[in-house]
């Protein structure tokens, strides 16, 4: 296990971190509400409700997450013209989130997924989005933003849902010239565009997405690691590191020995979003320097923190370590 003063040298190190977030942002509402009572017109709950909130999803719940950790995020991405989209720019900027890469486009509406919680426990999630593929000009605009910043950032991450925005013009492009720069390009995938990342430094599916990646499930700990060097070698990127739930994760690098880490999450109440908090951490720990195993080991204690929230949350530095006590503790007792 790192030690601590390790992690919290590396957590210090974070403020002096620029990353871009390229992908499909999206609005996260949250509709608050006590449940006494079942429905007489159907078997579903009653939720009374208490309160709404909003914050940066998607792509953009990646730059929260960097902000959180003592970083500077950019986020680059598209939003419609409507009022979704200017309440997710204005949560952008109380968050200090940069959005000179952020295009609106009227011609697509914002993404939002509003989730439905009552009693603490999630009741129905709500999806509005547009998933067009973006145009050549959305592109470009996208592609002259992130090249106008590109000599202050320590790398970008590509934060894909599928809504659009991750095409094959925008990636190969970002691929070329981020790492022939000797910057990162890391991505949190989605299915359906797997084709499109070879070449990037990290990918970081879920056990799902590996095992839809290769066309096959892993049904033992070795299936695991003979589907990471498989991916290592059908996708070219530098590693893979699989994020495999309660059985932790597996990092694959080029010519080294797979590494798995056991969980650090202590309590789980709710997954989401935890898939942007390693990315998010493990690039932070990455720019400031860390080898990948250890900047795997910073993102499964961060990934730790989250789980433990309901709902789309952060982990901050604070937050890290004291999990990484808690976690420590619980193992020497």
């Amino acid at each position: 296990m790192i030690a601590r003063t390790r992690l919290q040298e590396v957590l210090q190190a974070f403020s002096g971190i620029d990353i871009a977030v390229l992908g499909d942002i999206m609005l996260d509402e949250f509709v608050w509400g006590k449940v006494d009572r079942i429905s007489p017109e159907a078997p579903v709950p009653v939720v009374q409700i208490k309160k709404e909130t909003v914050r940066p999803g998607g792509a953009a719940n990646v730059a929260s997450n960097i902000v959180a950790l003592g970083a500077g995020a950019h986020i680059y991405g598209i939003v419609g013209n409507d009022e979704s989209g200017r309440k997710l720019t204005q949560a952008l900027a109380i968050e200090k989130i940069g959005t000179d890469g952020l295009i609106v486009d009227s011609s697509r509406c914002t993404t939002v997924k509003t989730r439905v919680i009552g009693q603490n426990q999630q009741m129905l999630r709500i999806d509005r989005e547009s998933t067009e593929i973006a145009d050549h000009g959305c592109v470009r605009k996208l592609t002259d933003a992130l090249l106008n910043r590109m000599s202050h950032l320590s790398g970008v991450i590509v934060s894909d849902y599928a809504k659009g925005v991750v095409v094959g013009e925008l990636l190969s492009f970002v691929i070329d010239r981020f790492k022939k720069a000797g910057k990162f390009v890391n991505i949190d995938p989605k299915l359906k565009n797997f084709s499109l990342y070879e070449g990037a430094t990290i990918i970081t599916p879920n056990t799902r997405e590996a095992e839809s990646a290769l066309g096959r499930v892993f049904e033992t700990d070795a299936d695991v690691l003979i589907g990471g060097q498989d991916l290592l070698k059908k996708f070219r990127t530098d590693a893979i590191l699989i994020t495999r739930s309660e059985a932790g994760m597996s990092l694959f690098e080029r010519g080294k020995p797979p590494m798995t880490s056991p969980t650090q999450a202590l309590d789980v109440y709710d997954v989401t979003g935890a898939g942007d908090t390693v990315i998010a951490s493990l690039s932070l720990a990455m720019a400031a320097g860390c080898s990948l195993p250890e900047a795997a080991e910073i993102a499964n204690l961060a990934a730790g923190v989250v789980v433990g929230i309901v709902g789309t949350a952060v982990a901050t530095p604070a937050m890290v370590l004291d999990h990484y006590d808690r976690v420590h503790y619980k193992n020497h007792v």
